[in-house]
């Protein structure tokens, strides 16, 4: 028998289940994948999530593995090179919001120690777990979510807003909004 998942799982794509199965909503708490999955969320404001998950690999490359020192110091030719090389969405807005966001995730590195102290501190550490009978009825901000906005857009950071926080704060584990017959609801590991 084929396990349950939730209703906004494409089924068809293979990516977009195994993202689902073995990503979101697991608590990550690695720095660099931290970045990484912050700079997508960012990118996918405007576009499907799946357009994002397909072009992955390519941002990996573009952005040497979401390194935060290396994208923090990127150049105008760097943002060329990355626009040119058919490996991610050809947003220049987007691309430059990547490593302006960097550039902001350093400091919060510098203030708080790390990027996961951040944002864990949050939610004291802890995942919040929703009750979601169906996904089309789950929210999309929260207060925690506004509040990371305007702290984040007060530092300079680019291409967010409450709802790509708050979808982040799902795909990071902050938030487990997995519905409550999926076979992912609770299950941290």
């Amino acid at each position: 028998m084929d396990k349950k998942r939730c209703g906004w799982v494409k089924l068809s794509e293979p990516i977009y289940v195994a993202y689902h199965d073995e990503e979101w909503g697991k608590p990550l708490h690695n720095d660099q994948a931290i970045f990484e999955l912050f700079s997508l969320e960012t990118q996918s404001v405007g576009l499907s999530w799946l357009t994002v998950l397909k072009k992955r690999e390519g941002y990996r490359q573009a952005f040497e593995g979401f390194d935060l020192q290396k994208v923090a110091s990127f150049s105008n030719d760097d943002i060329d090179r990355i626009i040119n090389s058919g490996l991610v969405i050809k947003s220049r807005p987007k691309i430059e919001a990547i490593i302006s966001n960097a550039k902001g995730f350093l400091d919060i590195v510098k203030e708080f120690g790390s990027i996961d102290s951040y944002f864990w501190g949050k939610v004291g550490g802890e995942q919040i777990i929703n009750n979601i009978p169906f996904y089309k009825n789950a929210q999309c901000t929260s207060d925690i979510s506004d509040e990371i906005t305007k702290e984040l857009k007060k530092r300079g950071f680019k291409f967010i807003g409450s709802t790509t926080i708050y979808a982040f704060m799902q795909a990071c584990g902050m938030v487990d909004d997995h519905e409550n017959g999926c076979w992912r609801k609770g299950k941290i590991d």
